[in-house]
């Protein structure tokens, strides 16, 4: 099973590209990994992207516990014309409790137990048979003395009587059993029985093959003797004749464990069946596969709070933590590798990961490692920035033989441009999250040069953020629109304390507020908003 590696929700450059190239990294170390991230790009990382001809990144919608991660058992399935005889077979020498009934393509037809077996065996039409010539042969050890009808569905008899006493009541649907008499075998061929099978391995007179091969009327000859064919001739019928065609419960490979637990619990079945999209038959599960499920793994970059992640984590193994944020609320049950490290960027910290373990570095991983550095601090004017940022991206500049400042001004042209973008989609393009002194908070950063955009919805913004605050019950809601070129950032909010904004930037009190030299939510906003909040306290 790959690791999955992902950065946050909402995802940003830094984000995107760490998971790139983190997975780049871990799959030359021998770890088979798959990037992902928790949602739509935006334009400045795929700007990005197509700068550097990189796939996007696989989308990934949760990582809970599916049908598809337990170790079921993966059965095949059989044809609904083997015998009854064979399944059985099948199931003693393979210590099976339940059988799928499949179609030539695999499909779900049926399924069958020991149970559905034995009450065949009790409650079963004794005087019906429907199969094979293949299953009786196979069945019964039977030769083949006469005919070529290769399937069979007919009244089953044994006949001790009198020839005489037969006579006339023989037709075409009947499928007969008998020794060596002579006289009852003629009467039979002369009656167009659909099958004769004489027991006790006796030799039949060719007068008697020729007239049934002249007949039309298939005539086999087995070893054993009558009383034991007619107990076993019932198991030699379809397989599919008692099979469980309804109410049968199954599950699919995508379904969530949380979803199929209970059913499981409370229903009395030993095995459900498991099917992929087409009803394909995949295996069976049952209440062992789900008392220690095999969990999806997962490494994180650039995050490291649940609010922030994929939904379901708390279900998967957590293998690893890259990032550059304060410390988060996340938890492990094992010891677990956990990088991180007060830089501006987690493509910072990567990019030295890459030095450490001695990977030289693809051009177009190089590529998007400087990207997300610049990003993350928007070209150095950020104060998370520290000098190993500067470091890196002056070694990654020679990897690539870049225009770095041209670059960048581009990608942050493209990423800060909101044009034909609705409220919603600039609230949500880049939020977080948190949990301040035990006030839920809600914090979205726009990086734009397109302020004026901004202020003339300026009322329309205002009252989308009232409106989350309230559904979500925040006790504070950002938005902070931060000018690359002033350096600064203008805040619309909503806060359940009305001196909160002031108290925490010294500023006044009022919607739309320039915050000079303010443009890192986490290293100015948290950390202001926090002081606030305990000298408020």
């Amino acid at each position: 099973m790959s690791i999955f590696i992902f950065g946050h929700k909402n995802p940003d450059t830094d984000s995107v590209a760490s998971a790139i190239a983190f997975s780049y990294l871990k799959n030359k170390l021998g770890v088979e990994t798959v990037p992902c991230i928790l949602g739509d790009i935006n334009k400045e990382t795929s700007f990005v992207l197509d700068y550097f001809q990189l796939p996007i990144p696989h989308l990934l919608d949760n990582v809970k516990v599916q049908v598809r991660d337990l170790q079921y058992n993966f059965d095949k399935g059989v044809l609904g014309d083997a015998s009854i005889l064979t399944v059985y077979r099948l199931m003693e020498s393979q210590g099976l409790q339940t059988v799928a009934i499949v179609d030539k393509e695999n499909k779900l037809q049926g399924i069958v137990s020991m149970k559905d077996i034995a009450m065949g065996l009790i409650k079963g039409d004794f005087y019906h048979l429907e199969t094979s010539l293949s299953n009786l042969i196979e069945g019964l050890d039977a030769k083949v003395l006469s005919g070529s009808a290769v399937d069979f569905d007919g009244k089953l008899s044994v006949l001790a009587y009198y020839y005489k006493t037969i006579a006339g009541a023989l037709s075409e649907e009947d499928i007969i059993i008998v020794g060596d008499t002579y006289d009852v075998i003629e009467e039979a061929i002369q009656a167009k029985v659909q099958l004769i099978i004489v027991t006790g391995d006796k030799t039949i007179p060719k007068k008697y093959i020729h007239m049934a091969q002249d007949k039309g009327v298939t005539m086999l000859s087995v070893p054993m003797d009558t009383y034991y064919v007619s107990k076993i001739i019932n198991q030699c019928s379809y397989v599919s004749t008692i099979m469980r065609r309804k109410n049968i419960v199954h599950f699919h490979e995508n379904d969530y464990l949380e979803e199929i637990k209970e059913e499981i619990i409370n229903t009395h079945f030993r095995n459900y069946p498991i099917l992929d999209h087409d009803n394909t038959f995949l295996g069976f599960i049952n209440k062992k596969h789900i008392l220690n499920p095999q969990r999806k793994k997962t490494i994180l970059v650039d995050h490291n709070e649940y609010a922030q992640s994929a939904e379901g984590l708390e279900e998967s193994e957590i293998l690893e933590i890259v990032d550059h944020h304060k410390l988060g609320d996340i938890s492990t049950s094992m010891p677990i590798n956990f990088k991180n490290s007060a830089v501006g960027s987690t493509c910072t910290i990567i990019y030295w990961l890459f030095k450490e373990y001695n990977i030289d570095l693809d051009k177009k991983i190089a590529g998007v490692l400087l990207a997300g550095i610049i990003s993350d601090t928007m070209f150095f004017k950020s104060p998370t920035t520290t000098s190993i940022d500067k470091k890196a991206v002056e070694e990654l500049k020679e990897i690539l033989d870049l225009d770095v400042e041209s670059f960048a001004m581009d990608m942050f042209k493209v990423g800060t441009s909101l044009e034909g973008q609705s409220i919603e989609q600039i609230f949500y393009k880049d939020f977080k999250e948190f949990n301040l002194a035990m006030h839920k908070t809600g914090i979205s950063q726009v990086f734009t040069l397109d302020i004026e955009d901004v202020f003339n919805r300026k009322e329309s913004f205002i009252e989308f953020i009232q409106k989350t605050h309230k559904n979500n019950q925040y006790d504070i809601t950002l938005l902070l629109i931060t000018d690359i070129l002033k350096e600064g950032s203008y805040i619309l909010y909503q806060c359940r304390n009305s001196h909160l904004i002031s108290s925490a930037f010294h500023v006044e009190n009022k919607q739309g507020v320039f915050v000079d030299g303010v443009v890192s939510r986490k290293k100015q906003v948290i950390p202001m908003l926090l002081e606030a909040l305990h000298l408020i306290k």
